[in-house]
């Protein structure tokens, strides 16, 4: 497998974790939003949906055996769903947003899950990261034996 392949495969990761780690966020920071504008009722919990694509072959090791061409495939963020679940009702009729019940719509989002989303995407993060620095020092390596 070509070093740049594997540098390619890894930094896939990299943007596929930091699209994830935004929406993590987003919904954190949206916990207690009760009205979007331009849409009816509270903020809509959001997550990421990974894909993974195959990573285009390279024409240079056309000359291997088949028994050693391995499927490499990278990672791809291909839409952001919406959570279709009902919004929490909670009972407040001081909230400018209750209606005529008192009862507050919220999102219906989860902080111990949105935080552990966040530390999941984290860690898939660094290790990215750690395999983008060695195959960047192999790649420093083979310079050096080949001078």
């Amino acid at each position: 497998m070509s070093i740049f392949r594997s540098m390619n495969i890894s930094s896939s990761g990299l943007a596929a974790q930091r699209i994830r780690m935004n929406v993590a966020s987003s919904n954190l920071a949206n916990a207690q939003t009760t009205r979007v504008p331009g849409e009816e009722g509270p903020y809509k919990r959001q997550d990421v949906v990974f894909s993974s694509v195959a990573e285009s072959s390279n024409p240079f090791e056309s000359y291997l055996d088949e028994a050693y061409q391995t499927e490499l495939s990278k990672v791809k963020v291909v839409g952001i769903h919406e959570d279709q679940k009902d919004p929490r009702q909670v009972y407040d009729p001081t909230h400018p947003d209750a209606d005529e019940q008192g009862m507050v719509s919220l999102p219906n989002i989860d902080t111990m899950t949105e935080m552990v989303n966040m530390i999941a995407a984290t860690r898939a993060y660094e290790a990215n990261t750690t395999a983008l620095n060695n195959a960047k020092q192999m790649a420093l390596k083979a310079l050096e034996i080949g001078r």
